[in-house]
């Protein structure tokens, strides 16, 4: 799979750069499948740093973070969790869909954070793990409106000033996008997946469907397409049969659409 490099559309790069040239933790705020883990891992290697990240459900315990105590041969040892390497590497810590933690996992969280940017290892010796100066942190959230997310405690959303919003690309931007992922001409195909994608995406918004399709989704149509598969299949497979999940009424509106844009 050839590599594709974030396309930076709105300038969330030169953001990134303030921010951390200023020590500043940022927060990315967006849907699912606009670009937030692609623009963090594209930022951290154009800069050369290295990146630690978690993933946060509600399945995420502070062992993640600070570490937990393991038992071999006799001899107990700490093994040190993703918060305290970054702290000690001064690495890049990426924070994904954060407000998906459980409340004790944000606190002690909220403690790496505050202004002093340290932490004490109550679950082992006790040390208070100061992180480098250059210690850099990105939280990503998603809408309220997703399963399984919770409003940030407004303690720990002070901790990330700078926030950086990001939606869903104009339709040329995306169109451009998804052609980074595909080798084939299908422009006037995609367009019109695109097109169907914002549909899906408007009626969503306002609780007239229950799902919104992502950048993921446009990406995989088109791929369908470079394999020799027929538009109108493609969005059906793609962006019509999720919507199964719902019942036949909620895949039948959206079965309609398909056929509206795309024909029989």
């Amino acid at each position: 799979m050839k590599e594709v490099q974030y396309l930076d559309w709105n300038n969330s790069i030169q953001t990134l750069n303030k921010a951390y040239e200023t020590g500043l933790f940022v927060l990315i705020i967006g849907p699912k499948g606009t670009g937030k883990t692609s623009l963090v891992r594209d930022f951290a290697k154009d800069k050369g740093i290295n990146l630690e990240s978690i993933n946060f459900s509600l399945r995420t315990r502070e062992s993640h973070l600070v570490g937990t105590k393991t038992l071999t041969d006799g001899t107990v040892s700490f093994d040190e969790g993703l918060l305290i390497k970054s702290m000690r590497e001064g690495s890049m810590l990426y924070l994904d869909e954060i407000n998906s933690a459980e409340a004790d996992v944000l606190l002690r969280l909220d403690e790496a954070l505050d202004d002093r940017r340290q932490i004490a290892l109550k679950e082992s010796t006790g040390e208070v793990v100061k992180a480098k100066e250059n210690w850099f942190v990105v939280a990503t959230i998603n809408p309220l409106t997703h399963s399984g997310t919770k409003e940030l405690p407004p303690q720990l959303l002070s901790r990330f000033p700078v926030r950086i919003r990001l939606e869903y690309p104009p339709e040329e931007v995306e169109l451009e996008i998804v052609k980074k992922h595909v080798s084939g001409e299908h422009d006037s195909e995609i367009i019109q997946a695109i097109k169907l994608a914002n549909t899906l995406r408007q009626a969503a918004a306002v609780e007239e469907l229950f799902y919104s399709p992502s950048l993921r989704e446009t990406i995989a149509f088109a791929k369908l397409l470079d394999k020799g598969m027929a538009a109108k299949e493609a969005a059906n497979f793609v962006f019509g049969n999720v919507y199964t999940q719902w019942g036949d009424i909620e895949y039948q509106k959206v079965s309609d659409i398909i056929t509206s844009m795309f024909g029989n």
